[in-house]
């Protein structure tokens, strides 16, 4: 089905950070299951992403709409929701992801480069943790959500563990935890549902970006030892766990910090003592 034959009839799935990685993989599956139009905003890193993206929507019967803004602040999310209203109109989103990152990592006493000053602190939390919070007043201010509208924040297993220098993503992913709990305090009411979906390590753009080849490699052959599965997780597997989320069968889960690590961490203590 081509943009334009059903399409219209559908209900949008808003994500943040879509044109690449894992939110581009959950916006194609929403796509085909439950069958939504897509409206994703992304920073420009990966604009080629993002017309590909756009492609493989149209080409699942929906309608993609890829819109570039920093989505971190308060008057991105209120440009944005009014863009997606303008698309969209009122009482459409059935879905929302919160899939951006852009988190400093250091020391927070560090004397050197690395240290997380002020500033790199207040970016992270606006990206990881408040920029959440902005988009959903600006959904519900502007009367943007479906019936039994499904919000989801994505989270990793970094709250169980220490990992060296990432002290302030975890920060930040646990603020993210509490906006979640609240928020599904306030629209539980209204017939929404706010979770939390934890997974592991998965490979992205963004990942080999940081990595070289080798260190890629050592990765997954450490998550592989780690992984009851045997193998690092997908953003494919994530995606297909996001459509089940967007059906009716999750409508219970509420609140919820979902566990979707793949048992991940059960072996860590093992591998430390018996390497």
């Amino acid at each position: 089905m081509r943009e334009g034959e059903g399409s219209e009839a559908r209900e949008w799935a808003l994500i943040l950070g879509a044109s690449s990685g894992t939110g581009a993989a959950i916006a194609e599956a929403v796509t085909r299951k439950p069958g939504l139009n897509v409206f994703g905003v992304h920073r420009g890193r990966y604009a080629e992403g993002a017309v590909q993206l756009e492609q493989r929507i149209r080409d699942a019967g929906g309608r993609g709409v890829l819109w570039q803004a920093d989505a971190s602040s308060p008057e991105a999310a209120e440009a944005g929701v009014a863009a997606l209203r303008e698309v969209a109109g009122p009482r459409s989103v059935k879905l929302f992801v919160h899939s951006i990152a852009g988190a400093s990592v250091g020391r927070f006493l560090s004397e050197g480069e690395d240290r997380l000053h002020a500033r790199r602190i207040r970016r992270t939390f606006d990206t990881m943790a408040h920029s959440f919070v902005f988009w959903v007043q600006a959904l519900v201010n502007e009367d943007m959500l479906a019936p039994e509208a499904r919000l989801l924040g994505l989270q990793n297993p970094l709250d169980e563990t220490h990992l060296g220098n990432t002290g302030l993503i975890s920060a930040s992913k646990a603020a993210l935890e509490m906006y979640v709990r609240y928020l599904a305090m306030e629209l539980g009411p209204r017939g929404h549902r706010v979770n939390l979906l934890k997974f592991g390590t998965v490979m992205t753009p963004a990942l080999k970006h940081v990595y070289s080849p080798g260190a890629l490699a050592r990765l997954e052959a450490a998550h592989a030892r780690m992984n009851p599965a045997g193998r690092m997780g997908t953003v494919e597997d994530v995606a297909r766990f996001v459509t089940v989320l967007a059906g009716e069968e999750a409508g219970w889960f509420n609140g919820a910090t979902i566990d979707f690590t793949g048992g991940m961490t059960l072996r860590l203590l093992d591998l430390v003592l018996n390497p």
